[in-house]
């Protein structure tokens, strides 16, 4: 199915869905946007912005220097904190696909992901691995890699019982030939994250806040949630 007919569908049911589905949205984009304003805020995290003004004023700091500010107890609840970025994002991408299935909804969805705790992490700690060796090669391998996985949480949500590296392989299988249709479906989106980006920078508020992710979070979500179904569809042909 070609992406602008995923897209339409997803806005019709953003439209017939709203405004409760804007509302668990906006709870998802606000527990986002607060994880990410701790682990950056959090004790003894290195200071990028010292680092940064050290060497464009010409030097070089050293080991001592990145790490003065470093605590053991910031890096453990950053990890932490890292560790539970994924599992969220698992329990909004159960909400979307129950949403394209015209299931019932509720804002304990988002919190899906705690059910399938230790899956949702090795996926995510597995992939990335994978990813970051591709990468190692050239970006283009990297890229590849990174949507040959993409699929594999929406096969554990369909299937727990299934394990992690049977998600992950089926996933590749799922894909072949179908990574070039989920990218463009992505850079059709480019223009939604930098307006995104600059309304959230722009509102007078004591920190940028993503406004606009409530419509976009979902409308990219139930997108994607869309082309997983399509793929099912045609694997079972």
């Amino acid at each position: 199915m070609p992406g602008s007919l995923l897209k339409y569908g997803a806005r019709r049911l953003i439209f017939d869905n709203s405004p409760r589905l804007l509302l668990i949205s906006l709870f998802y984009v606000l527990m986002v946007t607060l994880i990410s304003m701790l682990t950056y805020r959090l004790p003894g995290r290195i200071n990028e912005q010292d680092i940064l003004s050290r060497l464009a004023s010409g030097e070089i700091p050293g080991i001592l220097i990145i790490y003065s500010n470093f605590r053991p107890i910031g890096a453990f609840l950053a990890c932490l904190l890292l560790f539970i970025n994924p599992i969220i994002n698992f329990g909004f991408l159960s909400f979307c696909v129950k949403t394209n299935r015209s299931q019932d909804t509720d804002y304990k969805d988002l919190l899906n992901g705690f059910l399938f705790f230790s899956k949702v992490f090795m996926i995510f700690l597995i992939t990335t691995i994978y990813i970051f060796l591709w990468s190692l090669l050239l970006i283009i391998p990297g890229i590849v890699a990174s949507y040959r996985y993409r699929q594999a949480y929406y096969i554990l949500l369909d299937d727990p019982r299934k394990g992690v590296m049977q998600c992950i392989e089926e996933s590749k299988a799922m894909m072949h030939g179908s990574k070039v249709d989920l990218l463009t479906i992505d850079i059709s989106f480019i223009g939604w994250y930098v307006l995104d980006f600059l309304i959230s920078i722009m509102m007078p508020l004591p920190f940028p806040f993503p406004i606009v992710s409530v419509w976009l979070s979902p409308y990219i979500g139930l997108t994607h949630a869309a082309f997983y179904e399509d793929r099912v569809t045609r694997v079972a042909v």
